[in-house]
């Protein structure tokens, strides 16, 4: 299982990786939507990072994450503010983190107990399910964003079936 865990999420990223890859210039920081593309893209990365961890409390953030820029509209607790997203991450930030996460997925899912809690108390199931809740929640963003591409005009976005782990 851990197998096809690992080739789905590395699967996942890739395609991820080829909507950052295919995005022209002016729609990665366009303000036409209410979240930028790169916006979307960071958050999908956050998240795939975050439910890679054993829980919360051991989640080690990307050395160049800004505080609260995971959120796509206001913060889940209350006050339920929105943060201030100020600076955008360029393409070759956000590839570096594509790389990060990609290097490091394999182990941290070999290393795994599928069984365990999931280590998030807003996602009651277990480690087996959080893996899928993650690649569902990151080819959901994909998604959204080939959307984007496709509305202005670009295609090529390719579809990938299954990524070997040993590819990585």
């Amino acid at each position: 299982m851990k197998k096809v865990i690992i080739s789905q999420l590395l699967s996942s990223i890739a395609m991820l990786q080829n909507a950052v890859n295919n995005c022209p210039d002016e729609l990665w920081d366009n303000e036409e939507h209410e979240n930028k593309y790169w916006h979307i893209v960071y958050h999908a990365l956050y998240f795939t990072d975050l439910y890679l961890s054993p829980s919360m409390d051991r989640f080690k953030s990307w050395d160049k994450a800004r505080n609260e820029y995971q959120f796509l509209g206001p913060v889940p607790w209350p006050p339920h503010y929105t943060p201030k997203i100020e600076q955008s991450y360029s393409r070759a930030e956000l590839n570096e983190y594509i790389e990060k996460i990609k290097a490091e997925s394999v182990s941290r899912i070999d290393q795994d107990d599928l069984n365990a809690n999931s280590g998030f108390d807003w996602l009651p199931f277990n480690r087996m399910e959080l893996h899928l809740y993650s690649i569902r929640h990151l080819q959901h963003h994909t998604g959204q964003l080939v959307e984007r591409l496709k509305d202005n005009g670009v295609s090529g976005t390719r579809w990938v079936v299954a990524v070997n782990r040993d590819a990585v």
